[in-house]
């Protein structure tokens, strides 16, 4: 099992905005095609402005071929239309947990 670590760090000002574009449009989407949502959050201390999503696949292979198809999706590439301007800096880490770490 692998986790994916998408970290967004959203303009001032457009956080409320993005979150709930992304609730109504971008997560539906995701849900059907990517599959194992694991949560979603946002900063309160430190750097502001930030959500971070984390996704689970069974390997890269499985990431890869189920982005794909998400990204040729015309729902998607609307949903991608709906959202931007309001992302600033966008970070992506493909997690692997260790033996004892309660997420397998």
């Amino acid at each position: 099992m692998i986790y994916e670590e998408r970290d967004y760090r959203i303009k001032a000002g457009k956080l409320g905005e993005f979150v709930k574009i992304y609730g109504e449009h971008g997560l539906p989407l995701q849900k059907e095609h990517l599959g194992n949502f694991i949560a979603y959050f946002t900063t309160e201390i430190g750097e502001l402005n930030h959500v971070v999503a984390l996704w689970s696949y069974q390997s890269l292979d499985e990431r890869t071929a189920k982005r794909k198809t998400m990204l040729a999706d015309p729902r998607w590439q609307d949903y991608l239309k709906r959202v931007d301007g309001l992302i600033d800096i966008q970070n992506t880490r493909i997690l692997t947990p260790v033996s004892y770490s309660p997420l397998q």
